[in-house]
Formats: C-alpha cells, sequence, structure tokens
C-alpha cells in the first residue's frame, strides 16, 4: 500500500474518503467480526453540537426486532473531549429506559463502565460488541479493552441505540438502515 493510500484510509468518512474506504471496518472490527459489514451509521447531536458519529457493523443484517439476537459492533467515533466518568453515568441512565434492573446491578454496571470508558478527545473511537446472551466487550482506539461478563447489561447497553425504547429513534433507524 502506497503513502497515498494510507492517508486515504486513516480519513474519516466526512472528510471525504472514497466510498471503499468508507465501509472498511476497523482492524477489532474485522477481528472479532471477520465478515462484518457496515449496516448503518448516525451522527450523535446535542443542542446543534456534534458529538459523536456511532457505526453499526454485522455480519449478518439486524433487523429492528432481532437486534438482541446477533452479534454486532457500534463503534463510536467522538466528535469533543468527552470525560469517561460522565460518558459511563449517562449510559447508565439511558439504560434504565431500555429495561428494568436492580440497583446493586446498576452500581457493578456503573463501576464497570467506568473502568471501560476512559476520558476521550476528538477524534478517539470506543468500539463495542456485543455477544447475545454472554457479554459486551470493548475496544479502545483499536486496542483491547474491558469484557463485561453480563447478558442483561450487554442487551440493555447496546439497547441505548438499537431498542424500540432508545430515547434516539433517528439515530436507531440511520444504524439499522431503516432510514434514506
Amino acid at each position: 500500500m502506497n503513502r497515498r493510500q494510507v492517508l486515504l484510509l486513516s480519513l474519516p468518512a466526512w472528510a471525504g474518503a472514497p466510498a471503499w474506504a468508507q465501509d472498511m471496518a476497523p482492524v477489532e472490527v474485522r477481528n472479532e467480526l471477520p465478515r462484518a459489514r457496515r449496516q448503518g451509521q448516525g451522527l450523535m447531536r446535542f443542542f446543534g453540537l456534534s458529538i459523536y458519529t456511532i457505526r453499526l457493523w454485522a455480519p449478518d443484517p439486524v433487523s429492528a426486532e432481532a437486534w438482541a439476537e446477533r452479534p454486532l459492533a457500534l463503534e463510536i467515533e467522538y466528535a469533543r473531549s468527552l470525560d469517561g466518568a460522565e460518558i459511563a453515568k449517562r449510559s447508565l441512565q439511558e439504560m434504565q429506559r431500555i429495561g428494568e434492573f436492580t440497583p446493586g446491578q446498576g452500581e457493578q454496571w456503573l463501576a464497570a463502565m467506568r473502568e471501560a470508558f476512559p476520558n476521550v478527545r476528538g477524534g478517539d473511537r470506543i468500539t463495542g460488541f456485543q455477544r447475545p446472551g454472554e457479554m459486551a466487550r470493548f475496544y479502545v482506539n483499536g486496542r483491547a479493552g474491558k469484557d463485561i461478563t453480563d447478558a442483561l447489561f450487554a442487551r440493555l447497553f447496546f439497547g441505548i441505540w438499537l431498542s424500540p425504547r432508545t430515547s434516539e429513534p433517528r439515530l436507531r433507524e440511520a444504524l439499522l438502515g431503516l432510514s434514506p
């Protein structure tokens, strides 16, 4: 691969990378889900500010009804700096919208997410893998991070974006490829 190809591959999709580079899964996705293809992507905004771009990767199509039963990855590329402890706290709040869990489970999950999610800067990526009925695995900037071996945690965490009860239905539609 020549220097120009390397530079083109390193550009994010919004910077005008060619279509073939935009659809290339990150290394951790290719390793964990070898046949994965990008199903959809969306931009999370808050008061008009870009917070992150999120992409759904899966080896087989993920339906709106059966998302919790499929191995998949959600890749989040941050547009700005955020505190890891705040990411964990907000994630737990969003998980409460999706389903029920005990206060003890919430405390355990919050502690695990604080370990999994570092402070991030613009351009940093956290990629989460759903192993249905088993666990969630996280990578930070392509490096293996934390495994949370709790099936309920995994379902509720990925439900933040994929459940019909999400607080961001348009983002869900974009990820699942349901919107134009």
